[in-house]
């Protein structure tokens, strides 16, 4: 007679073993109807998993992370039948949930063509109106090999011989198609209603380009209608922000194959990247950071003592000279030791803050390259706080409220907060890095935040505070970081004198603010599709003629306005202004001056901005206080 424990703690009796769905039925037919799968005693199983003793149990629905999870997980295998239904000869290999929906990877003779994928998102379809069981089965490993080889499945075949032979394999079958799952699954294909396959892309057997060249077929999935319809809505602005495509189109930026994952900045794009760096400096500056700058290649005995050569070589680039063996650096914090290493430091100095503009690179896979979001070079907002235990506290919570700061005035304002915490690699012992998590799990209540926690995602030297931020269509991207770290100044021999006049090794707190300065600006130009506030624009103001005899006074409005300090354009050409203002206002410029006849006479200008808003006429110098009011508000309600 198992007894089950619900959630809310109510306890319900039975007289024999019953299933999940049997457990969902008698709590009410809308749960039923509901239920997904069940979580007993904490794991995941299907809503067929026969409970036969006393349990916990949690019915879940689409409600729940589980839930959409698995309604994912369940649509790759619905792809994977559509396919083999369509494409008999197609040889089904691995389909994993990723972020927002799933991957199916095929071996098939030919390409599939945008047609097959219309063909086969028709056939999902019909194959989830037909409300088709889903149903778990218990193979011996030799017989699943066996049978999946007389189907001619040599991929999945390969995939169960690599299974211990003393294990048993999971099943899961839906009408005429079976494929290798632990599961759990959806109890039904009529579950799986609101899914969007979205592409094609070419991939390896085992992620090793070595193997056979395989199609991946991408999809979405989502438990309501809306929230299909709002995540495609989102994909189409998306697109029409891509970074790439608009800075090519603005000239900011570009990229190419004699130097992958690196960029060719043009002044346009440079003179954002300028605004940000001097922003970010002066931030240094009033927050008590002592700016530096470390050499870009360091002798490898260096990479050894920090831990970085057992845990990160693979992602370094080296090079040798005259017998020694050097990488140049993917991280500022070995430098900066060397810093703090540089005399005899007192514990009167701490908490001692270094920021760098620290050019770093990483050999990134090239196929993990994305404009300027995944590079291979690029530069940190990194900084180095050498303090004591006491201090570590203090110095994060001020952390979390500067960073806050800082996302506002770039106009984030929905911050997640996410603590990471110790991974299995990893170095340093179990007791300093319980110090390391309860120091940033104090500095978050003491700022009186929220935060998720992801066990087993900290850096291998320490346990980290991330901040994602949300941009305008939705989208989060991580950027910030805080990182405790008790092991690496040890190995590297930072010391300092105690108050008690002996030696003491410094805690290192690892921070960044905007991260990657390059993937920060591409996070700019998508979440303003390229149309960057005044502060921020690479050309803030264009001022121009309506006839020749208008260009000297052009020029002298722009001079006063370079004088003030604004990046000026000028165009003088012999074009219509209405042919001018339409070009000027699809390079998304902030504001155009138009000047004519009755301007020049008055000594005014005829403001527009962005938007097509005519803001009728003023002085040069009420649209210098105009402009200079904007741009000290960063463009924010003030």
């Amino acid at each position: 007679m198992p007894v089950i424990t619900l959630p809310d703690g109510s306890r319900r009796e039975y007289p024999q073993a019953l299933t999940v769905a049997d457990v969902a039925s008698s709590i009410g037919a809308g749960l039923a109807k509901a239920a997904l799968a069940g979580r007993v005693d904490g794991k995941l199983v299907d809503t067929s998993f026969l409970i036969s003793q006393d349990a916990a149990l949690a019915i879940v629905t689409e409600k729940d992370a589980d839930g959409i999870e698995m309604i994912r997980h369940s649509t790759a295998h619905l792809l994977a039948y559509a396919v083999k239904e369509l494409f008999p000869e197609a040889q089904v290999t691995i389909g994993p949930v990723i972020e927002n929906g799933f991957f199916y990877d095929f071996a098939y003779k030919r390409p599939f063509t945008p047609e097959d994928l219309a063909n086969i998102e028709k056939r999902m379809a019909e194959l989830s109106k037909q409300d088709h069981v889903v149903t778990r089965e218990v193979w011996s490993r030799d017989t699943a090999v066996e049978f999946f080889k007389g189907i001619g499945e040599h991929y999945k075949a390969e995939l169960i011989a690599a299974i211990p032979a003393d294990q048993d394999v999971s099943l899961y079958r839906e009408g005429n198609f079976i494929d290798l799952c632990r599961g759990p699954h959806v109890p039904s294909t009529a579950k799986l209603k609101h899914f969007k396959l979205m592409k094609v892309a070419g991939a390896y057997w085992r992620g090793d380009s070595k193997n056979e060249q395989l199609q991946r077929i991408y999809g979405t999935a989502w438990a309501k209608k809306e929230e299909l319809d709002a995540h495609l809505h989102m994909l189409e602005e998306a697109e029409k922000r891509d970074h790439r495509k608009l800075g090519r189109q603005l000239d900011l930026f570009h990229l190419q194959d004699e130097a992958p994952g690196l960029v060719f900045w043009h002044p346009h794009g440079w003179a954002v990247w300028q605004e940000v760096e001097q922003y970010m400096r002066a931030v240094y500056r009033d927050n008590g950071y002592q700016e530096v700058r470390c050499p870009q290649i360091l002798d490898r005995s260096l990479w050894e003592r920090s831990g970085h050569w057992e845990h990160y070589k693979d992602n370094m680039f080296t090079t040798e000279s005259e017998t020694r063996d050097y990488a140049v650096k993917p991280m500022n914090c070995p430098g900066h030791i060397q810093i703090f290493n540089t005399g005899v430091r007192s514990y009167r100095e701490l908490p001692l803050r270094y920021g760098e503009f620290g050019s770093c690179h990483r050999n990134e896979p090239s196929g993990a390259l994305h404009g300027v979001m995944r590079v291979r070079g690029f530069t940190q907002d990194d900084g180095h706080i050498f303090c004591t235990e006491d201090q570590i506290q203090p110095e994060v919570t001020a952390f979390n409220e500067l960073v806050r700061k800082v996302y506002s005035d770039f106009g984030f304002n929905h911050v997640a907060v996410k603590l990471a915490l110790r991974p299995d690699s990893r170095v340093g012992e179990d007791a300093l890095w319980d110090k390391a998590e309860a120091a940033l799990r104090a500095g978050l209540t003491a700022s009186g935040l929220e935060w998720e926690e992801l066990p087993g995602e900290g850096a291998f030297y320490g346990p980290k505070i991330e901040f994602h931020i949300k941009d305008a269509i939705g989208r989060s991207w991580q950027c910030g970081t805080v990182q405790v770290d008790f092991s690496m100044p040890q190995r590297l021999g930072a010391e300092y004198v105690g108050e008690d006049n002996s030696r003491h090794t410094p805690v290192m707190l690892h921070r960044a603010i905007l991260g990657s300065l390059e993937r920060f600006i591409g996070i700019l130009v998508e979440n303003h599709a390229g149309a960057f506030p005044l502060w921020l624009a690479p050309v803030q103001v264009v001022v121009m003629n309506i006839s020749e005899a208008q260009s000297d006074y052009v020029d002298s409005v722009a001079k006063k306005l370079r004088d003030a300090g604004f990046r000026v354009e000028t165009d003088l050409r012999g074009e219509k202004i209405n042919y001018k203002i339409r070009e000027h206002s699809l390079l998304k410029r902030p504001y155009l001056v138009v000047v004519g006849d009755k301007e020049k006479a008055a000594g005014l200008v005829a403001l527009r901005a962005r938007g097509n808003q005519d803001l009728g006429q003023m002085s040069p110098e009420v649209l210098i206080e105009h402009l200079l009011r904007e741009t000290h508000s960063k463009g924010l309600a003030v």
